[in-house]
């Protein structure tokens, strides 16, 4: 399998660009849509690209090398879970690496597919951002290299001039001094491609693209990939606001509270015993979970972009089959979910999420106290993401900075507009106490916890069993395992 570079994801501490996208229809630039050769207005000219440049096999049952990102941490989980879907035994590696059909790389997955397992990984898998398809990558140097590699891909294949399309740019240790200058020549070998074999031009929609497409740029390379998933795979569906969905204030992402099950190894099974979330906001992990221990496909309430892909017209009826399959495969919970939260509110909200997700039968809602809540089963898993301010006011922030501050003011929120050291106080009191009830209460339960304090275990005055590193958008966390027993688990400090 070639190994094509991949995109970067969100969280790792790496010279990133920002994501640039491509300019509105038919706006030119240094050069203008129109420029073909070396150099042009405003340009300098340039010899020829040295290295070679490859374009991909059209779309069908030739394999190519997919690329699915996913969260920082995840790559392990989201491997086994594309090789449990294929069918691909990791224990046995080819020796010849063309042949190796999943490959855990950093950022993300590298998957040997044709159209059908592209399509099957879309609607099947709960850990992936994306299924990216590669176009086209090669050796760069300038943005006119850029160009070039963009012309040799078979556009009429993919668009026509009727239709739109969007170019999403992220770069990471680019020698580029401008990644949207970077965009536009991707536009115009696009648009000169199609303007030369047919005498018009697709214009660019930055909302609903006919043909969403990926541009990412290493220190010396260059990949094109058309994106089969359009918005990205964690919107399940159910949550759209534009079909009268509901919203938390920031709600975990349906990716990541899938990697906290897969962490857990909790696949539903009458073995992997009862799941409650007692701080379950929005209900996203009681979801996840309900639609695991149910059958029923992450993808299977959306629509995905390679449904307007031309390419992958004369894959509908597979596309068909594989939505029928998932459908049958639904079937009845075999464990409990139990999820509530203090609020009322919160707690109406998570239950009518769960009805508009298909699952509001599988999962048992309770609004209770998580310092007074007692057990539902007498053994089980405890998975929850507690409320802590940070996650608020990290929406806007990206990077070092936001994962730093998170670590810093820990993740206990206390009154509104409380000062700082009050809110402190709140956070130490509210973990001080679900430790002393965890202790009374849960003995022979499992607890994993979502959180970006590194020192959770000494503000539980628990000893973790296990800690994951994880990133809730740009908050560094980590997922710790705490396995819980009657009493105290640490020793208590000397006066």
């Amino acid at each position: 399998m070639t190994k094509t570079p991949r995109p970067p994801i969100g969280g790792y501490k790496t010279q990133r660009h920002t994501e640039a996208r491509g300019p509105g229809p038919r706006s030119g630039g240094p050069g203008g849509p129109a420029m073909r050769g070396p150099g042009g207005p405003g340009m300098p000219a340039r010899g020829p690209v040295r290295l070679p440049v490859k374009a991909i096999a059209p779309v069908g049952d030739t394999p190519v090398s997919l690329f699915l990102p996913c969260a920082a941490g995840v790559e392990p989980l989201l491997a086994d879970e594309v090789a449990a879907l294929l069918g691909v035994d990791r224990a046995v590696v080819p020796a010849d690496p063309s042949r190796r059909r999943v490959v855990e790389q950093r950022g993300g997955v590298q998957v040997l597919g044709d159209a059908r397992v592209a399509m099957q990984l879309n609607l099947h898998s709960r850990l992936a951002q994306r299924v990216l398809w590669p176009l086209a990558f090669g050796p760069y140097e300038s943005e006119h290299d850029l160009y070039d590699l963009a012309r040799r891909v078979p556009w009429g294949d993919w668009i026509t001039p009727e239709q739109t399309f969007r170019i999403d740019t992220s770069a990471t240790r680019s020698p580029l001094q401008s990644l949207n200058f970077a965009t536009l020549r991707v536009k115009d070998a696009l648009c000169d491609v199609l303007r030369d074999a047919t005498g018009s031009r697709p214009s660019v929609d930055t909302r609903h693209p006919d043909l969403p497409l990926v541009l990412h740029l290493t220190a010396d390379t260059a990949s094109l990939y058309a994106d089969t998933s359009g918005e990205a795979l964690f919107k399940r569906g159910w949550r759209d606001e534009r079909d009268g969905g509901l919203k938390g204030e920031a709600p975990l992402k349906e990716t990541l509270a899938a990697a906290m099950l897969a962490a857990a190894g909790w696949q539903g099974r009458p073995e992997d015993g009862a799941l409650l979330d007692p701080c379950c906001g929005a209900g996203t992990i009681a979801i996840e979970a309900a639609q695991i221990a149910c059958g029923i496909a992450p993808g299977l309430k959306r629509r995905f972009a390679f449904e307007r892909m031309l390419p992958f017209r004369t894959q509908l009826s597979a596309w068909g089959q594989l939505k029928a399959e998932a459908q049958a495969a639904v079937h009845a919970p075999a464990v409990a979910i139990h999820a509530g939260d203090v609020s009322f509110r919160m707690t109406d909200f998570a239950a009518r999420n769960a009805q508009r997700a298909g699952v509001g039968h599988a999962i048992v809602f309770k609004t209770a106290d998580a310092l007074q809540r007692p057990p539902p089963a007498e053994a089980g898993l405890l998975v929850f993401n507690p409320p802590y301010g940070e996650r608020i006011e990290a929406k806007g922030s990206r990077g070092e900075r936001g994962a730093e501050r998170a670590v810093r003011e820990g993740f206990a929120e206390g009154p509104a507009g409380a000062p700082e050291g009050e809110k402190d106080a709140a956070g130490a009191a509210f973990f001080s106490g679900l430790a002393a009830h965890w202790k009374r209460a849960y003995a022979g339960w499992t607890a994993w916890v979502l959180s970006p304090d590194m020192k959770l275990p000494q503000a539980l005055r628990l000893k973790e069993a296990r800690r994951v590193p994880m990133w809730n958008g740009p908050i560094e966390c980590r997922l710790f395992r705490f396995d819980l027993i009657a009493g105290s688990a640490r020793a208590p400090r000397a006066e």
